[in-house]
């Protein structure tokens, strides 16, 4: 009898067919449209949260970097700079960058993005401005050392901002913007130091004292702007509606559930991300990384002028496409990066220009400018991309958001050692050749293309792991971390 009852109570197989179509259809329907609805929800975050974050890395790294400009118009005459103390004013912006890059990392989201941002960018405006008043190499090393402990709250503040408001396989591109401002800041510095040079000696100042009062108060005004434009989180947001603030809630409940993370970090976290050997390998790539990228943006003026024996018009404004170059070639790289999920070969593929270009420099001292020249561009080529697809490829391969803020502030702030190193590798001393700071970036590029080797050996060793976990053949850890089956790696 029961088990006519059931047979009586199904429904015949033709029927059950079109049930099991119906809401296989009204599934895809559903997909589709918040695929639409977030569609439109990321065009309005690019539309007010990425450029807020594009300005600020272009003012940072603008604020920095006209040290090489200044330098060329003046400065070191004015300041009675002698020996390498250029350079040491150059590295003495590394010591408090990097101390305050990993605590700034672990509080920032705790604090708030928009109270810590504008803050720490009005701290260090206020401080360039007063850059364009020293009057020694005591003033200069002053401001370096204070403007580099404002300005380390910025890059990971940026980094976490942009993994609290997109998707894992959204970031890269985004991540990708930050370094091309700083490309773009580099060009800006070139073309803004070359219309400065008109302004020499408007109220008795030089047009090098100019550059930086102008910068820092640029800076003010724009972080004070900051105040009111950062949201506080995507409920408050003042360009979401409430449909598009559904889509942000569903959007952070799957980000969590991948990510197995709340915000809340926790000692665990740092030591996973501490055990964890990719965290160390890719932080020792982001220092050589960042060592060429420093090392060229703040000396190629330097070099342009010294070098090449260009005039100082001529080192400010042939500055300016070298740059602009590098710009576009990390905004293709990040593009394609994202597009195809794709972080090795981005990687692997720009390297090899800048070890051509590199040696260029070094074995041409038979070539003419103009080849020298050329150089400049095959070196900017690979640049700005190592150090930004580097970043974005341990970010997207680390969870939970714990551990991701700690792998980030550890290679952003560990990184920075490069700045320290790029600031002694160029001294004035071994001008016109710079065969040591052209010899030392080579290296660097040669090493990080070595090491990436390994980074990809280490995901595809532990994927398979996880296969084993997928198929039963290997325990699961009780632990959530990017090692778990279930989280898949991007190489």
């Amino acid at each position: 009898m029961s088990v006519r009852r059931e047979s009586e109570d199904l429904p015949e197989k033709p029927e059950l067919d079109t049930q099991l179509q119906q809401v296989e259809t009204a599934t895809s329907a559903e997909d589709a449209d918040f695929k639409r609805r977030e569609a439109r929800v990321v065009a309005k975050l690019d539309l007010y949260i990425c450029p807020i974050l594009i300005v600020l890395q272009l003012i940072s790294f603008l604020d920095r970097g006209n040290i090489g400009f200044a330098a060329t118009q003046g400065m070191i005459v004015d300041l009675n700079l002698v020996g390498t103390q250029l350079n040491t004013a150059v590295s003495l912006f590394y010591p408090l960058y990097i101390l305050s890059e990993f605590p700034a990392a672990l509080i920032v989201k705790r604090v708030g993005f928009n109270r810590v941002i504008p803050a720490a960018a009005t701290c260090w405006g206020l401080v360039c401005l007063g850059n364009g008043f020293a009057k020694n190499f005591g003033d200069l090393v002053a401001c370096r050392l204070l403007m580099g402990m404002f300005e380390g709250f910025l890059m990971p503040s940026l980094t976490l901002m942009l993994a609290n408001w997109y998707k894992r396989e959204e970031i890269g591109l985004r991540i990708s913007y930050l370094f091309i401002a700083s490309a773009i800041s580099s060009a800006f510095s070139g073309l803004i130091a070359y219309a400065i040079l008109f302004m020499d000696g408007a109220a008795g100042y030089p047009g090098w004292r100019w550059l930086y009062i102008i910068e820092g108060s640029v800076t003010v005004v724009i972080a004070f702007l900051c105040f009111f434009i950062i949201p506080t989180s995507y409920t408050t947001a003042y360009f979401l509606n409430e449909d598009d603030r559904a889509v942000m809630r569903k959007r952070a409940e799957l980000t969590e559930a991948y990510n197995g993370g709340q915000g809340h970090y926790t000692r665990t976290d740092f030591r996973l991300a501490i055990k964890d050997v990719k965290t160390w390998v890719h932080t020792i790539i982001q220092i050589m990384c960042l060592t060429v990228m420093y090392g060229f943006s703040v000396f190629l003026p330097i070099i342009l002028r010294f070098g090449f024996n260009f005039s100082v018009e001529q080192s400010q404004y042939l500055s300016i496409p070298v740059f602009f170059w590098g710009s576009v070639v990390y905004a293709v790289a990040g593009y394609l990066s994202d597009r195809f999920s794709r972080r090795f070969l981005t990687c692997i593929i720009c390297a090899p220009f800048g070890m051509v270009g590199y040696s260029m420099l070094l074995g041409g001292q038979h070539l003419s400018v103009g080849v020298k020249y050329f150089a400049c561009f095959l070196i900017a080529t690979c640049v700005w991309v190592m150090g930004g697809a580097n970043i974005a490829w341990l970010s997207t391969n680390s969870a939970p958001d714990g551990k991701r803020a700690a792998s980030l502030g550890l290679a952003l702030a560990l990184g920075n050692l490069g700045g320290i190193i790029s600031g002694q590798i160029y001294p004035q001393t071994m001008a016109p050749a710079y065969t040591l700071g052209h010899a030392w970036s080579l290296g660097a590029i040669c090493i990080s293309f070595s090491l990436w080797w390994v980074v990809r050996h280490i995901y595809y060793t532990r994927e398979s792991v996880k296969e084993s976990i997928r198929n039963g053949t290997a325990p699961e850890s009780t632990e959530f971390s990017d090692r778990a089956g279930t989280y898949k790696y991007q190489h």
